[in-house]
């Protein structure tokens, strides 16, 4: 995961409220085996003509497929962003399409942590704020939005400016690019050195404990 701490980027405007995950990326894709290329299939339904499939072409009027949001690294959205199931292939598609933040007033519980973990900072802003980002990205694409993480502020350059919470732990990992196993990582020396201790204590351990790890029971 790489560290970010500001971005600076045009923003895609999205006013619709409670985009779910099966919108974000449907069920059909969660069945390949990769963990790559899910930016090809984010929003598949709202992106593409669907209504031929044997000529499937992109829908021209969908806000991903106009060329002056091309390159756009910031989502805007209305509330209840990322609801419906628990699929961590949502923040997989947004990320892997290039989003390295989404802004909106609320964001589901279980969407928030996973994207979190893959590198996608969320900022909610109460509704007004959000609203004010959304006219001015959509009345001008070119308008650039920047998100400082450290000092967690949203600001563009037509004077906006905004702070929003973040949780310190989420902060952090953002800030150094940590996901659940690079994090881990940073305490091998204190892992290696738990398991040479217990190597040394498994006369303490219980019979059940040993024959799962393929221990001689004592």
């Amino acid at each position: 995961m790489t560290p970010i701490n500001e971005l600076k980027s045009k923003a895609m405007p999205l006013p619709l409220p409670n985009i779910d995950t099966d919108q974000i990326i449907p069920k059909q894709f969660l069945k390949r085996i990769e963990r790559t290329g899910y930016g090809d299939f984010l929003f598949y339904d709202w992106r593409y003509n669907l209504d031929v499939p044997d000529s499937i072409t992109p829908n021209a009027s969908f806000v991903i497929n106009k060329p002056e949001y091309h390159g756009a690294q910031i989502l805007i959205a209305e509330r209840n962003f990322g609801c419906g199931s628990s699929r961590e292939h949502a923040a997989w598609a947004l990320n892997q399409f290039g989003f390295l933040a989404v802004i909106a007033p609320t964001f589901a519980d279980i969407f928030y942590s996973n994207a979190g973990k893959n590198g996608i900072i969320l900022v909610r802003l109460q509704e007004d704020h959000v609203k004010t980002l959304m006219g001015r990205s959509t009345k001008n694409p070119d308008s650039i939005i920047t998100i400082n993480l450290e000092h967690q502020t949203v600001t563009d350059d037509e004077g906006f400016h905004a702070r929003f919470e973040i949780e310190p732990f989420r902060k952090f990992c953002l800030l150094n690019g940590y996901d659940d196993i690079s994090l881990t990582l940073q305490h091998t020396e204190a892992l290696t050195s738990f398991e040479a201790a217990h190597e040394k204590r498994l006369w303490a351990m219980p019979k059940s404990h040993l024959a799962g790890a393929n221990q001689p029971a004592i």
